[in-house]
């Protein structure tokens, strides 16, 4: 099987990603929605193994048959970048291959939200990405780093697993590392890289407590930290993050994380209403006194109230920004009702609009 034929096949077809399982044909995902590759034949084990040989390096090969788990990054040409995982899944290899547009989206082609271009400009603190897998995270990351990349000159330090879109310097200068073939992990990058005279880092995910830790220690020192979680509304991800730390540290960590938050911004892709493709809904989370305050005293299960009554300053709930593209005709009601975090408050206020 020649797999650059099948990503070029998927590519034209304008997947985000493409699935490998053995038994199975070829699936990609469009649009949110898994579709077989009716033109291919069923996987063979071997036709998955002969697949991420042709993409991987010997040395990643090695770590796949030694781990059983890889993250790996690869640029084809004519293709553009492509983000792999390889898995075991009943004894055989399982590969699902993401596929990274060449060119850097901008914030305005996206639709985010407006403040993204501001918090892109902060000078320092933390902000938090976060949303279901699929949902966009790096994309969003990106398109804000590209956006700081042709307003200001600053040092921009990336730690990503892997790396997906590649920049260019403009007025910024950019380094990326990836985890494996650059640095062992985000911790051990986190730990030099003040060294590297950086004014913005992007982490690509605090995924434990070693990193969540480094993660506030850097953003403690007064540099502006990018990185993404999973969680589908920003009071999720505070328990989150705040849940990476032993229990006996927790009240230090809410005290730690109220005085650098700056922004969690939790997204979800949802299908257009008259036409193909998907428009980000995203949930924004500011710092202010209120939520600042919220934080750090551990009432957690009042950021929705807080962020509801300081709604003025530019903070909105998930359900109330997919209310307004549905206002708008961008999505369908049952598009709306299969994203929203709470059906009977979508319900109450579709009855006052």
């Amino acid at each position: 099987m020649d797999i650059y034929s099948l990503v070029k096949f998927a590519s034209v077809k304008g997947a985000s990603d493409l699935h490998l399982v053995a038994y199975s044909l070829p699936v990609m995902r469009v649009e949110g929605s898994l579709q077989p590759i009716a033109d291919s034949h069923v996987l063979t084990p071997d036709d998955i193994d002969n697949a991420f040989r042709q993409l991987a390096a010997a040395e990643e090969i090695s770590h796949f048959e030694e781990h059983l788990e890889l993250d790996f990054g690869r640029t084809i040409p004519n293709i553009g970048r492509i983000r792999c995982n390889v898995s075991k899944q009943r004894g055989t290899s399982s590969l699902t291959i993401r596929l990274v547009p060449s060119a850097i989206p901008s914030i305005d082609d996206l639709g985010l939200p407006e403040v993204c271009k501001d918090l892109a400009l902060k000078p320092r603190g933390l902000v938090v990405v976060s949303g279901p897998t699929g949902s966009g995270k790096s994309t969003t990351l990106s398109a804000m780093i590209n956006y700081l990349n042709t307003m200001e000159s600053r040092r921009v330090v990336t730690i990503e697993d892997p790396i997906e879109y590649i920049y260019s310097n403009e007025k910024c200068l950019i380094t990326q590392r990836e985890l494996g073939g650059d640095t062992h992990s985000f911790t051990a990058a986190l730990k030099y890289v003040l060294r590297q005279d950086p004014d913005v880092i992007l982490v690509g995910e605090m995924r434990d407590y070693e990193t969540a830790a480094a993660v506030f220690t850097v953003a403690e020192t007064g540099h502006l930290v990018l990185t993404t979680g999973h969680a589908t509304s920003a009071e999720q991800a505070v328990e989150r993050i705040i849940d990476l730390f032993p229990s006996h540290e927790r009240p230090l960590a809410q005290a730690r994380l109220a005085s650098f938050i700056i922004a969690i911004l939790c997204q979800a892709l949802v299908p257009k209403a008259e036409k193909a493709g998907r428009v980000a809904a995203v949930e924004v989370m500011l710092s202010c006194p209120a939520i600042r305050n919220t934080i750090r005293e551990g009432r957690i299960y009042q950021l929705p109230n807080a962020m509801i009554t300081q709604g003025r300053t530019g903070m909105i709930m998930l359900d109330h920004a997919l209310v307004r593209l549905y206002k708008k005709g961008a999505i369908n009601y049952e598009s709306m009702l299969a994203i929203c975090n709470d059906p009977e408050e979508i319900a109450k206020l579709i009855s006052k609009v």
